[in-house]
């Protein structure tokens, strides 16, 4: 089927006002995207989170827009001038709010399903010796590795990212039948979910995201894995002092977090606190300028390093408490 895609331009401020009136139309299947002031204000406000932006895909207008889709049939052609009568006569009225220039662009696309589209480009993926991780949409043949079944949504990944893939093949390494497991910055799950599989007796997964929580539990009930072996938390451990006690209530035998450097240079001083004398700290997230930051804070907060591996321009490291 072909789309009507109906771009209308407005402000930060107009926003809501326009998805509002393309409501009253009764048309819903929106899609909001950020000007290039908005998200570069959301980089500065969340630094500590990012070390690498790529602004050319984040950005794809200087000016913030919303983006209506119409199934491209001749009864909702009408539906499409309404859309722009509907705007030129807003663009006529004073309404108090800066809604920018209003103007409309209509494209026809050919996407048959563009709420699924990015599904493409995830398929069955080896990592290691052992595990497969096949996208829930997917089929896999049998090759005798451990499938880890994942349906990311889409916020999240599926393993292909280096960061992740060089994550799970320090699990595979380490994590030992019976072992307790923390992943701090669970996203879809992927690593904690990969750990029980491993063979892991329990695992807690933690996440700034309240979406993530949803979807790993999701994830994990697609891998036949129920809430007496996995816990998911919605929380910052790095300011919520609550959350880190209850975290530090026992003591892992691996953590892991795939998150940033500035987010694991912290960690370092808190994870001493829940790893078990003999366990094991995975990191990765980590861009190679930084490599040096973190392996200092590492070596200031008592860790040894075991193994650092590097993918194009990330690097993972794998160390322990030191004896």
């Amino acid at each position: 089927m072909k789309w009507m895609e109906v771009t209308i331009f407005t402000t930060e401020e107009g926003l809501d006002p326009v998805c509002a009136r393309l409501d009253m139309l009764g048309i819903n299947q929106v899609m909001i995207e950020q000007g290039r002031e908005s998200i570069e204000q959301f980089l500065r406000d969340t630094a500590k989170y990012w070390d690498y932006a790529d602004m050319d895909k984040l950005v794809t207008s200087d000016e913030p827009c919303v983006k209506a889709y119409i199934a491209d049939v001749a009864d909702n052609r009408a539906a499409v001038r309404a859309i722009e009568d509907s705007f030129a006569e807003l663009r006529n009225m004073d309404v108090g709010l800066d809604l920018g220039s209003l103007r409309t662009v209509v494209r026809i696309t050919d996407d048959e399903d563009w709420e699924n589209n990015w599904k493409i480009y995830y398929k069955p993926l080896e990592i290691g010796d052992r595990l497969l991780v096949r996208p829930s949409w997917e089929k896999a043949e049998d090759t005798g590795r451990i499938v880890l079944s994942l349906d990311p949504g889409m916020a999240f990944g599926t393993g292909s990212h280096h960061t992740t893939r060089m994550c799970l093949e320090f699990l595979e390494k380490t994590v030992k039948a019976g072992d307790d497991m923390i992943d701090m910055g669970c996203g879809s799950g992927i690593l904690s979910i990969a750990s029980l599989l491993l063979g892991a007796k329990e695992a807690v997964a933690v996440d700034i995201d309240p979406i993530a929580e949803k979807i790993a539990y999701e994830n994990a009930a697609m891998n036949g894995i129920g809430k007496d072996t996995y816990t998911v938390l919605v929380g910052d451990v790095l300011s919520d002092s609550a959350l880190q006690d209850k975290l530090c209530e026992k003591k892992y035998d691996v953590v892991a977090a795939n998150i940033v450097a500035s987010v694991i240079i912290e960690l370092s001083a808190i994870v001493p606190k829940l790893i078990k004398k003999d366990g094991v700290f995975i990191m990765s997230g980590i861009i190679a300028e930084r490599l040096d930051e973190v392996l200092q804070a590492l070596d200031k907060n008592g860790f040894e390093v075991l193994e650092v591996k590097a993918g194009d321009d990330w690097r993972a490291i794998l160390a322990r408490p030191k004896r």
